[in-house]
């Protein structure tokens, strides 16, 4: 809850909102974004110098990769050192919020202690900790000024309120059941929206025009004085790195908690399975339909290509898939430019093919219009530079290690029938091209690329 709270903090600056709404997949994948984003804070917050350093060199080259203008031709810059220092603010403030609401307010020495912390965290990254007021007295009014005078209401703020929650996709272990998913999305859709914006300062809601729902704080302290009991719960019990990574975990993966989660979730399928046959109601079951080896043109659009969710295909679709594969792989600098320039040159490819209006931009119909199966020499060197990144050792083969780093998934290589348990280059291309033209479906590919 603190983490959704800051993040419309964060969107309700217009150099953020603007940067989101271009650049983000929070809107198609939203579990996908909630992972990465606890690893990078495991990464940045653990004992492991090496490990910040580099997460924080990481970061750096996205956020130098993410510039322009929004819709109001006012310009936005992601290494802008004030509104890095807004995020790392509203991460703060909304710990100690967090801290309150359920119950165990901080003390003075120990905000003081966590806002040092969060300085550092800024000095991580290698802005000056100036751009965060000295003192922990000068932060308060510092953040009062900034909610005053600087936040809006944000398009990306609206899609989180009014459009997010109530769409939200089912995660990957819960994909196949979708009246269930819908079924709690409806009620909890519209209580996380209330709830959240009932903690936000009372300044931005009323300037928002956000709605004060009757009994809405009551319901708010609540929730967090709910969550706050898993204090109590034994040592290891609730952690939320390890429920964001359950919830983007892929059924196919060989991970003991995914077959532990598809155990329960058979056991859900049964008994609906049963429900059904003791209700007297007419069968009108469809027959099963027989699986398709690839997807329709608009359906591998919005899935795959659409990367960000706004309809169209743009530079930032296909940088939000290098972005996540340089995650994966935990690339370095030389690799994952690389990897963008790979990345660079199929988006050519694919406007030169299929920008029919020349709007800089490749819209469903455009897409559909054109050969779907569209595979050119920029597509089949992104694969080979994907390929490369992959194999680790440079064995010219990928194995059981290399394979998981990248898809999260089990190793799905049957020696009897390719003769190796190896992944080839050939192979992997084969694969690859296959599924970015939307030929055919992949279990590796699905979880990566198209999954929520």
């Amino acid at each position: 809850m603190a983490i959704i709270r800051a993040t419309v903090l964060e969107t309700a600056h217009p150099q953020i909102g603007a940067a989101l709404m271009e650049n983000s997949t929070f809107v198609a994948h939203p579990w996908r974004r909630l992972h990465n984003t606890f690893l990078s804070m495991q990464r940045m917050c653990g004992a492991d110098d090496a490990v910040r350093a580099r997460e924080a060199a990481r970061l750096n080259r996205l956020h130098a990769r993410l510039s322009g203008t929004d819709a109001r031709d006012r310009p936005y810059d992601a290494m802008d050192p004030h509104v890095r220092a807004w995020v790392v603010a509203t991460l703060f403030e909304s710990a100690v919020t967090m801290f309150r609401l359920g119950g165990q307010p901080l003390d003075q020495d120990t905000m003081e202690g966590l806002y040092r912390e969060f300085q550092e965290f800024l000095t991580a990254m290698g802005d000056e900790a100036g751009h965060l007021p000295a003192t922990l007295q000068e932060f308060w009014g510092y953040y009062d000024r900034v909610v005053d005078e600087e936040l809006e209401n944000t398009e990306a703020l609206r899609v989180i309120l009014y459009k997010l929650f109530d769409h939200l996709p089912a995660p990957a272990l819960l994909e196949d059941l979708p009246t269930v998913w819908a079924a709690g999305r409806a009620v909890a859709g519209p209580v996380i929206g209330a709830i959240t914006v009932a903690s936000l300062p009372e300044s931005l809601r009323r300037r928002a025009g956000l709605p004060d729902f009757p009994g809405a704080r009551t319901l708010t302290q609540g929730a967090y004085l709910v969550a706050g009991l898993a204090r109590f719960l034994p040592d290891g019990w609730i952690k939320a790195e390890e429920v964001a990574g359950l919830l983007t975990l892929s059924p196919d993966s060989d991970d003991p908690r995914a077959r532990a989660v598809g155990a329960v979730r058979d056991g859900v399928k049964r008994a609906g399975a049963l429900i059904r046959l003791l209700t007297p109601i007419p069968d009108q079951r469809e027959p099963a339909a027989t699986p398709r080896p690839g997807r329709t043109a608009e359906e591998f659009f919005r899935t795959v290509l659409d990367q960000t969710g706004d309809g169209h295909v743009e530079w930032p679709d296909l940088a939000a898939m290098a972005r996540e594969l340089s995650l994966r792989l935990d690339l370095d600098e030389p690799e994952e430019t690389r990897l963008y320039d790979a990345y660079a040159a199929w988006w050519k490819e694919l406007q030169t093919a299929l920008d029919r209006d020349g709007d800089g931009r490749v819209s469903a119909e455009e897409y559909a219009a054109a050969v779907p199966g569209l595979a050119g020499p920029a597509l089949i060197r992104l694969a080979d530079v994907l390929f490369d990144a992959t194999d680790k050792d440079g064995d010219q083969s990928i194995d059981a290690d290399e394979y998981r780093a990248l898809f999260r998934t089990g190793f799905h290589r049957d020696p009897a029938h390719t003769g190796s348990a190896a992944y080839s280059r050939s192979a992997f291309v084969k694969e690859f091209l296959s599924f970015m033209t939307g030929r055919q479906r992949s279990r590796a590919y699905d979880p990566l690329l198209a999954q929520g």
